[in-house]
């Protein structure tokens, strides 16, 4: 199988609401055979949303000093459908599902060309950062985050 040199393109598509990162794969995240160990795909997930909410201009690293709020991982489901392997190219996209006053819900994917590798279903609450008890998104977060929900209900693919 061919291994890509270069990172595929970073795609932003608002009006679709897809956002996604090129990642690429290296010996930390496989096992002995090369295969990219099954958690890994988490830390994919977690990137690619640390850089969508950037993209949004927040910071999550001042959401809890400035908004006093901070986004939990509730829940996920992940469906693995084939492997990774070390040195691989992927595309990491998510797209905003959901969107409540103390929540939203994610889909998440990691693909490799056209090959979808693995898809997930998080769904993140809104907690205050004192306490961690469930708290009210703040309007502006809100308003940035619902300009990213699909202008039609999603399939199965994120």
């Amino acid at each position: 199988m061919r291994r890509e040199t270069a990172p595929p393109a970073a795609v932003v598509d608002v009006g679709d609401g897809l956002f996604t990162i090129p990642v690429r794969t290296y010996f930390q995240d496989t096992d002995a055979g090369g295969v990219v160990y099954h958690a890994r795909y988490l830390d994919f997930f977690e990137r690619c949303r640390m850089e969508w909410l950037r993209h949004l201009g927040i910071e999550c690293r001042t959401l809890a000093s400035k908004d006093g709020v901070l986004f939990i991982v509730r829940s996920l489901e992940i469906e693995y459908a084939k492997p990774a392997r070390l040195d691989d190219w992927l595309v990491v996209g998510l797209r905003v599902e959901v969107v409540g006053g103390a929540q939203m819900v994610v889909r998440q994917q990691v693909a490799r060309d056209d090959e979808i590798l693995a898809t997930g279903r998080v769904h993140l609450a809104c907690v205050a950062a004192e306490g961690l008890r469930p708290a009210r998104m703040p309007a502006h977060l809100r308003e940035r985050i619902s300009a990213w929900l699909p202008s039609e209900p999603l399939t199965e693919r994120p």
